[in-house]
């Protein structure tokens, strides 16, 4: 049977050669469409007709192989041509010995996809493709028998794999990708030459061509020389910032396969990892996942090999007690993977989290955070390199690389013992404060367990404090980082501050006391009120009043020397106008403070602010600094040794300025109603003088205030003033009536209204009877003043005064009546004192 069926084969072969003889010979023809008639009728002898694998072979093999490969080669018909390929393709498919054909076929497909320079190569790119689909078809059929034609295959695939038709590109990298698998005994003494032409293409700007080129070269080099690893690193690193996710994922699988089957991962564990572990921050997140399942596979692998060396880990081995919130751990394999790798790979990513180009300093930054977290208590023996770059990167423009950086500092406070980290982070500060230093402290505390840091909360809190530290700068960053820190502390000690809360109180007070950090103030105020709360305090007022004491004995140090730049000044300022009634608490203490550095003799513009704190708590006395009822028991103090110095006269604008503010003082110690009729008399004995003496003063609020001073005193006491004093007052309320200021004249009218009513016995009258009669006359002129409120202002002093000598105001009425512009003002004046008369 079987040899009835070899000499059927034999017999059908024949007719069919038979047949295609007649055909052959129009290949020759010089007209295409002979040519073109020949090879559509070999198509249909040999593809229409049921043949065998073996008839097919005989027949291809001896009559049409070569008569097809030389029109493939030479026709200049691109139809001709395209015709051959298929049925060069027919043939070797479904031949039985495709390998037979590679003699002949290897040496055409090079000459058409790779001739040598004066040779010119296949010039349409559909054929192109075919020619390199039919390369991709003899590795897939004739496999290891392709071995002694490899260099000739790797010469077309260097030249195809720069093809400038892209789908010749991805046929090209199926093609390289098959030759590695098909011949990986051979293929690794030609891969390297793959390389450049692959590095060259990985960049294509169609994404489907970078895809295959990195899946191609993935292979290439599983199968090839490992070496080459080195060569394609860097642009593997880049693709995996590439907009398009299938790209990243193709990076993410074809160092997940290296890491898991090349045969020289060992040494290139350093070099791959970084790889992998950056696509677990990838923002798709199936790309995340693959990465993620990728390295649990690396890692368990890894035991698996090692697992003699692991032994005592995978059996004692526990997880640390403080562990990151919603963060898996990591497996064994993996943690051991990074400690043993990181002091390589450190280094280079130091450099990358500081480089110039934005996205590199991200992925890198979120590596960073990646490999600290495998790396757990290892961290240690990298501190100085690691927190010597996260200071430089936490002034990093972006702020993804600063959120970043700010998360692995808080891996460090984890799991490195806070006795290492605190003297390092603490040694730096102390030498040169600086924002970033802070800012790292600060997310070191955070990431720090209470019981571990408990013990050194002192030494923490007390070099937090020291001047040299919170009274370093006054610039905002710096602030804003000082202020993190203790609201660090306060969130993970909590009830364990108790014994830190003056140091940190300290710190807040200098905060807040920084004059362009107002907008720090309401954050400082809600750290008060969480450091109040940990102490189970009721609010930022309960924590003043447990360490007032303290903190008024801490700012008084030096307050002998104080000048206008002394941080302690600005302290006293937030303790004294931020505490309430607490204040009134150390009022001893403030008041002493006050007396020394509001001598004349002190700096002018210190004195400037002292006065202006204490108009601003005299304004609100009972809330602030009479809240004990005690402030009356230092009014003699605050008279005679505070305000009657300063209210001298001295040459000088920022002089002029003090008399303002203790003038200002004055008017609210007044206002604030604390004082008896007794105390104000005390005080116009000990100051009416000076007073007296700004109602000169080029200020006009100086004036204004001076001018209600003198009318409440006499409102309140003049009743008791002697006559000389009442002589001396009234000539400088009058040059008052001709002040520029609007308000000022209205005061001195008022003023001098209450000076009328202060004279009311006769023996007074009979005195002060020329006194009075001058003052009528100069009152009625500043009865023309264009201003009617002040018009109204005088016409109520005047008749006030007319009780006195009626009869002689009336003259000095009808003697300038005729002189007014308001006469209706004179006749309203001389109704009253008919009507007062009567």
């Amino acid at each position: 049977m079987a040899e009835d069926g070899a000499l059927g084969d034999q017999r059908r072969a024949a007719e069919v050669v038979k047949a295609l003889g007649r055909h052959l010979g129009g290949l020759q023809e010089p007209g295409r469409d002979a040519r073109l008639r020949a090879l559509r009728a070999i198509r249909a002898e040999v593809q229409e007709r049921p043949l065998s694998a073996l008839v097919l072979q005989e027949v291809f093999a001896k009559q049409l192989l070569r008569p097809l490969v030389r029109c493939l080669v030479g026709d200049p018909a691109e139809r001709c041509r395209e015709l051959a390929v298929q049925l060069t393709c027919y043939g070797l498919s479904h031949g039985a010995r495709p390998a037979e054909a590679l003699p002949c076929l290897l040496p055409a497909l090079a000459q058409r996809l790779c001739p040598p320079q004066w040779q010119s190569h296949e010039p349409c790119e559909e054929l192109r493709l075919a020619l390199i689909q039919l390369l991709s078809l003899l590795l897939e059929l004739c496999e290891a028998a392709l071995a002694p034609y490899l260099p000739e295959i790797v010469r077309i695939l260097q030249a195809t794999l720069l093809d400038p038709y892209s789908e010749v590109k991805r046929e090209s990298c199926r093609c390289a990708a098959a030759s590695a698998r098909a011949m990986p005994e051979h293929f690794h003494m030609h891969s390297e030459f793959l390389i450049k032409p692959l590095m060259q293409t990985v960049s294509h700007q169609h994404f489907r061509v970078r895809v295959a080129v990195i899946q191609a070269t993935g292979t290439v080099i599983q199968f090839g020389n490992g070496k080459s690893v080195d060569d394609v690193l860097s642009h593997l690193a880049q693709r995996l910032f590439d907009e398009i996710p299938q790209v990243r994922q193709a990076v993410t699988s074809v160092v997940g396969e290296w890491l898991l089957h090349l045969r020289d991962r060992y040494s290139y564990f350093h070099k791959l990892i970084p790889l992998l572990l950056s696509s677990f921050t990838d923002e798709m997140p199936e790309n995340k996942q693959l990465a993620v399942s990728y390295w649990k596979r690396i890692g368990l692998q890894w035991e698996k090999e090692n697992e003699e060396d692991l032994k005592d880990k995978l059996d004692f081995y526990s997880a640390p007690s403080h562990y990151p919130e919603r963060v898996v751990r990591p497996v064994l394999g993996c943690r051991e993977l990074v400690t043993r790798n990181l002091s390589k790979i450190l280094p280079g990513l130091c450099h990358d989290v500081t480089d110039w180009v934005e996205g590199t300093r991200i992925k890198a930054s979120q590596l960073l955070f990646i490999l600290l977290l495998h790396a757990e208590d290892h961290i240690t023996q990298h501190m100085e390199l690691l927190l010597r770059t996260l200071y430089r990167v936490c002034l990093d423009e972006e702020n993804n690389v600063v959120r970043n950086c700010v998360k692995a500092a808080e891996l460090i406070g984890t799991f490195v013992n806070p006795k290492v980290s605190l003297k390092l982070l603490v040694s730096a500060l102390e030498k040169t404060p600086m924002p970033p230093y802070l800012m790292i402290l600060a997310a070191v505390i955070r990431g720090c367990p209470r019981q571990i840091l408990k013990p050194h909360l002192s030494y923490l809190a007390n070099t937090l404090s020291q001047p040299e530290i919170c009274q370093r700068s006054e610039e905002i960053f710096y602030m804003e980082q000082l202020l993190c820190c203790v609201q660090a502390i306060t969130e993970v000690c909590q009830e364990d501050c108790k014994e830190i809360s003056l140091q940190l109180m300290k710190i807040l007070v200098t905060i807040m006391a920084i004059p362009r950090t107002e907008h720090l103030h309401e954050k400082v105020e809600e750290s008060m009120c969480s450091l109040a709360q940990v102490q189970h305090l009721s609010g930022f007022l309960d924590l003043y009043k447990q360490h007032i004491d303290q903190l008024m004995e801490w700012v008084s140090v030096s307050h002998d020397r104080w000048n206008c730049y002394s941080p302690e000044l600005l302290q006293l300022d937030v303790i004294a106008t931020h505490s309430g009634p607490i204040i009134g608490e150390a009022l001893q203490d403030f008041i002493l403070i006050l007396k020394t550095c509001l001598q004349p003799t002190k700096d002018p513009p210190m004195r400037l602010k002292l006065f202006t704190i204490l108009s601003q708590l005299l304004q609100k006395a009972n809330e602030t600094i009479n809240s004990q009822g005690q402030f009356l028991s230092y009014l003699e103090i605050v008279i005679k040794d505070i305000l009657a110095p300063n209210l001298q006269w001295h040459a000088g604008r920022t002089a002029a300025a003090i008399r303002t503010t203790a003038v200002s003082c004055l008017w609210a110690l007044i206002y604030s109603e604390m004082l008896s009729p007794k105390e104000i008399f005390k005080l116009e004995d000990a100051l009416m003088p000076q007073v007296i003496a700004t109602l000169d003063e080029d200020s006009k609020m100086t004036r204004l205030m001076a001018c209600r001073i003198v009318s409440v005193i006499l409102n309140i006491c003049g009743k008791q003033f002697d006559l000389d004093k009442r002589n001396n007052i009234y000539p400088e309320l009058l040059k008052r009536l001709d002040d520029a200021a609007h308000d000022v004249r209205l005061a001195a009218a008022q003023a001098l209204t209450n000076w009328f009513k202060c004279i009311r016995n006769d023996d007074e009258k009979t005195v002060l009877k020329s006194n009075i009669e001058f003052l009528y006359r100069e009152l009625l002129i500043h009865l023309d003043d264009p201003d009617q409120n002040i018009q109204r202002a005088v016409l109520e002093v005047l008749k006030e005064g007319s009780v006195l000598y009626p009869e002689l105001l009336v003259k000095e009425i009808e003697a300038v009546e005729h002189k007014h512009r308001t006469p209706a003002y004179c006749n309203q004046l001389l109704q009253h004192i008919q009507s007062t008369g009567e």
